[in-house]
């Protein structure tokens, strides 16, 4: 564990890099990790941080990443993706998507969200799935009463890396340089999300939100 994250880890609420890819392999099959991997539910932030859970929507994969916004500071703090079945009905995927992400805000207790709006060009059925993932999310955030921020992909590609055309690859190297992890998030969904959280956190200073 890099240094720079310590204080955090110390408190216990930086997962170390195992409990991360353990966390990965949970979300790989649409699960959260096991209790004993987790802050306890309902687990307050301590004084001075800002939780902030970003959402990089979609339906069959649906990435999520909360990290810790401390001054001008900022720790990753769990990631992963939820993913659904494409043999179970639209209704199901949705609720699936809802009902996991109201545990992970309960767990975690992030009380803002940056979400990635719907690139509308390309293949319009997939943009529709996106946006009905996208609104599954919206809807469990707002029932766990989160602030919300919305932004473009190109928005937090120029936030996170500097150009809005960045690939995924520089995205994620990004993240892993930004958060000060000892290793790239994977997969790419929760790689995303992080990055939605970042450009979140990055605007609310700028802004002052």
């Amino acid at each position: 564990m890099v240094a720079a994250q310590d204080e955090l880890q110390a408190r216990g609420e930086l997962k170390s890099h195992a409990t991360l890819q353990a966390h990965n392999k949970s979300q790989a099959h649409g699960e959260l990790p096991s209790q004993d991997e987790l802050p306890s539910q309902g687990e307050l932030p301590s004084q001075g941080e800002l939780r902030i859970l970003g959402i990089d929507p979609g339906l069959a994969n649906c990435g999520w990443g909360v990290i810790s916004l401390v001054g001008q500071r900022l720790c990753a703090l769990a990631y992963g993706s939820i993913h659904t079945k494409a043999e179970d009905s639209t209704p199901t995927r949705l609720g699936h998507i809802f009902s996991e992400i109201q545990n992970v805000i309960q767990r975690y207790a992030p009380a803002e969200l940056g979400i990635e709006t719907v690139y509308q060009k390309g293949n319009a059925k997939s943009a529709m799935a996106t946006s009905e993932a996208r609104g599954a999310a919206l809807a469990a955030a707002s029932s766990c009463k989160v602030t919300v921020g919305e932004y473009a992909p190109s928005l937090i590609k120029k936030n996170v890396v500097g150009q809005g055309s960045a690939t995924k690859e520089q995205v994620q190297y990004m993240v892993r340089a930004i958060l000060e992890l000892d290793h790239t998030p994977q997969p790419d969904h929760a790689a995303d999300a992080l990055a939605a959280a970042i450009c979140h956190a990055h605007s609310r200073v700028a802004y002052k939100v």
